[in-house]
């Protein structure tokens, strides 16, 4: 996909699994399951999709999934799979390396997003993009150093800190226009100051949704993760973003549907539906 000046690719990282009533909230099983079939410990896959923005000048990722660190245990907890999707080998269909990614813009601190932007040499955390300017708003930092009882357990603080410890790390202070058509949407259900990333020429719009629409099965408005901190938030961020979408013949791209990269979207009477299925 071509917007503007950029080229528009998908890059997948790699597969891992969550609850599946964690990731549907209240909505039951009997519903959600039809959708997304659960293994015996009640997992459903979700993709580490990642997005890659090029010109002639810059290589921009947006998210950097779950990285390679995490202990064989939390490898099984996550049923992390790498063998056939995984960084490197996306980033060389394209002719790249990781050391050619000029900027990495951050949605959000949690570990399977921020995870790949670090990896371990021995002991020692290193940058997975040495030459690369990593953007975060600077609320969802502040809140990522000292997060709640109830969402601490979604940061591992090494997988972010080396960042800035090498000084590669650009705090953004609300909305933002980070590059020529290139700025970020604050949402702040799921988590406080998650940064939605709008590319757009006038013309033509995506908008890579994070975790505010994770699947395809989350434009129903009920559809709400329990690892949300605000669900009433996370509905209302839902339907701004479901709204613009729909008058805007937008594209969302979704960052851990399995099967569907992204799609247009309308509203027929109350309901919000699936208009096209798009891959980049």
């Amino acid at each position: 996909m071509k917007i503007g000046k950029y080229e528009l690719h998908s890059i997948e990282t790699g597969r891992f699994a969550l609850d599946g009533g964690a990731m549907f909230g209240i909505v039951p099983k009997e519903l959600w399951g039809k959708l997304h079939p659960s293994d015996g410990q009640n997992r459903i896959e979700m993709a580490l999709r990642s997005l890659l923005i090029m010109d002639d000048k810059r290589k921009i990722l947006v998210d950097t999934g779950i990285g390679t660190k995490l202990s064989k245990k939390n490898q099984k907890i996550y049923k992390i799979d790498q063998t056939k999707h995984n960084l490197e080998a996306s980033l060389e269909k394209y002719g790249l390396e990781t050391k050619d990614i000029t900027d990495v813009i951050l949605t959000h601190l949690h570990l399977d997003h921020v995870g790949g932007a670090t990896y371990l040499e021995g002991k020692k955390h290193k940058l997975t993009f040495p030459n690369a300017a990593h953007y975060v708003q600077k609320t969802h930092h502040e809140w990522a150093i000292k997060p709640s009882e109830r969402d601490k357990g979604s940061f591992i603080r090494e997988d972010f800190k080396t960042i800035e410890g090498e000084g590669k790390l650009r705090l953004l202070d609300g909305y933002a226009m980070i590059l020529p058509n290139i700025d970020v949407i604050i949402y702040d259900g799921h988590t406080i100051g998650q940064q939605l990333i709008k590319i757009s020429d006038g013309i033509n719009t995506l908008v890579y949704c994070g975790d505010v629409i994770p699947f395809t099965s989350h434009i129903n408005l009920p559809y709400i993760a329990s690892y949300d901190i605000s669900p009433i938030t996370s509905i209302e961020d839902k339907e701004k973003l479901l709204t613009r979408a729909c008058n805007g013949d937008w594209v969302l791209f979704f960052e851990h549907d399995p099967v569907t990269e992204a799609v247009k979207v309308e509203k027929i009477k109350k309901e919000y539906t699936i208009k096209e299925t798009i891959s980049l």
